[in-house]
């Protein structure tokens, strides 16, 4: 499954299901509806949200790492699976273009 959000302030974000679901469940959003809105006046809070939780993802993924042997035979960038901030980051920029613009965010 994919999900898509959309703005009229910026460019559609597409996910897969999973990981879209997560953050919709971060933002306080049903991750089980096939459609929704995070209307403008929610905006402030979601974003608070989600970089709240980029800041805890992202101290777990350093302290983990820290714990971890380098992999010298992997390619760079290559290090291990993508973490949930990194995949939460376009969602983050969409949401503050959109509340710039006073525009909902809608996912399908």
């Amino acid at each position: 499954m994919i999900i898509t959000f959309k703005s009229r302030a910026a460019g559609d974000v597409i996910m897969f299901g999973l990981v879209a679901q997560r953050l919709l469940e971060i933002i306080g959003k049903d991750p089980e509806d096939a459609k929704g809105i995070v209307t403008v006046e929610q905006l402030p809070a979601a974003i608070a949200t989600l970089r709240s939780a980029i800041t805890a993802d992202k101290t777990r993924h350093s302290a983990s790492a820290a714990q971890e042997d380098d992999d010298e035979d992997a390619p760079r960038g290559m290090e291990g699976a993508v973490a949930l901030w990194q995949r939460a980051a376009p969602l983050v920029e969409l949401m503050e273009y959109s509340l710039k613009e006073s525009q909902p965010v809608l996912w399908e």
